[in-house]
């Protein structure tokens, strides 16, 4: 099956990354000055491994948290993607390709 882009389900996906991803740890990590030496190389790591598994810990117990939510308390899950619909509303829809994998050298 073609897949097509569903407005409602795009909001839903930009919302949940905003909550469990863009308001998470690697916000802390974004701020402050990009690198002049490292800006732009791919074969840099810009993150260390130690923050990257606090990035994907956090990600993964704000999923949790919202999924159980959606199946146990539907009211604050749609709050909270309330919150979430408003704080991405200028964000590009999904583009409907296979995701990159593995696309940095290592």
């Amino acid at each position: 099956m073609k897949m097509k882009l569903d407005p409602d389900l795009a909001m839903e996906a930009k919302a949940l990354v905003a909550l469990a991803f863009r308001n998470g740890p690697i916000e802390d990590l974004h701020a402050g000055k990009p690198c002049a030496v490292c800006r732009g190389k791919p074969e840099v790591s810009h993150l260390s491994d130690d923050e990257m598994k606090v990035v994907m810990k956090s990600a993964v117990d704000a999923l949790y948290r919202l999924l159980w939510q959606r199946d146990y308390d539907p009211v604050a899950y749609n709050e909270a993607l309330a919150f979430g619909r408003r704080n991405t509303i200028h964000w590009d829809d999904p583009e409907l390709k296979k995701p990159r994998r593995g696309s940095r050298p290592k």
